[in-house]
């Protein structure tokens, strides 16, 4: 074969391996994003929608940015426990997320914030370790001793975790807070739960536990 033709027919190869790996990629990625999203539909907005049960379990996040201001998917998430702790669909609460350093405690934010709104301080349970909202979803069962719940996030986020959550046998539904980013984070938001989305079906797929377990908490 003449040395051009062998160039062309390499060049061709790689082009084609090249190819097929960016299809398996984005088809990789499609396939998880529309496994995940068949959570939706145990996603309500509205409280008179969401089953009654005991506990709502609050997903985590910080209180501030990092430049200090307020964040504002905490705010929202704590608005929205508190809607639905008034509608009297819940009895209790476990707020879930990183407790990393004796200054960073997402869970004591989110009790005193609850706290703060009306919500009795007994009703409010802490879960420390909730790194990941896998972490949250199994310790809410293993650690808290709960088989049915309510996960109280945005949407995008409680698509996920429930999916997540029913996925290993746990009755959950979704309450949705208000999604309202500014518009510079819109794009780098859409895009992470891409990712998120990939490596939840990783976590099923792949039977991944919480990082940390520990001593089972009695619930009043």
């Amino acid at each position: 074969m003449l040395p051009f033709l062998k160039k062309l027919v390499k060049s061709r190869l790689v082009q084609l391996c090249t190819l097929a790996c960016v299809l398996l990629v984005a088809g990789t990625i499609i396939a998880c994003n529309l496994l995940v999203a068949t959570g939706e539909k145990f996603v309500f907005e509205n409280p008179e929608d969401v089953p009654a049960t005991q506990t709502a379990l609050v997903l985590g996040t910080a209180p501030t940015t990092r430049s200090g201001g307020i964040n504002i998917y905490f705010a929202n998430r704590i608005a929205a426990t508190k809607r639905l702790f008034d509608s009297g669909k819940i009895e209790r609460i476990i707020v879930s997320g990183d407790n990393r350093t004796h200054n960073y405690n997402e869970p004591q934010a989110m009790k005193n914030a609850l706290v703060r709104l009306g919500v009795p301080a007994e009703k409010i349970y802490c879960d420390y370790a909730g790194l990941r909202t896998l972490d949250s979803v199994i310790r809410a069962r293993e650690i808290f001793g709960q088989e049915k719940f309510v996960v109280v996030s945005q949407a995008f986020h409680c698509e996920r975790a429930v999916f997540l959550a029913r996925s290993r046998g746990i009755d959950a539904v979704g309450f949705v807070a208000v999604d309202n980013p500014p518009l510079r984070y819109k794009i780098k938001l859409w895009l992470r739960e891409r990712l998120a989305r990939v490596a939840a079906v990783a976590d099923i797929l792949f039977m991944r536990s919480p990082k940390h377990l520990g001593e089972p908490v009695m619930m009043k």
